[in-house]
């Protein structure tokens, strides 16, 4: 499990773009639809990942993984998951709560494969 992106959830996307844009100097790495914008952070590779389609889920990270399926297969049983296994454009994706009830988000990149 890797660090890729720490998510924040925004109500307004456009607005919080020109924030971390204009504001905090991160650039746009890239983006999905229009919902979601990675930007680069300096001096890591991890992005920050702004969405305004998950304003139910709090702010965490999000891990790669070999395999999203795999791992939810392995971990169902003692691990709550928020939200299961799903597609998303560039892999699968789920969420989970840590033991503090913090959100974990996971996703593999199988469709880049």
């Amino acid at each position: 499990m890797k660090l890729a992106f720490l998510v924040q959830p925004v109500e307004n996307i456009k607005e919080s773009l020109k924030f971390y844009r204009d504001q905090l100097g991160f650039e746009e790495a890239w983006r999905e639809g229009d919902h979601t914008i990675a930007l680069k952070m300096p001096g890591t590779d991890v992005q920050l990942m702004i969405e305004d389609d998950e304003l139910a889920f709090p702010p965490g990270g999000l891990f790669v993984v070999d395999s999203v399926d795999q791992y939810f297969a392995k971990n169902k049983d003692t691990i709550t998951f928020v939200q299961e296994p799903m597609d998303i454009p560039p892999g699968r994706y789920a969420i989970f709560k840590d033991v503090s009830s913090n959100v974990i988000r996971i996703l593999d990149f199988t469709k880049d494969k």
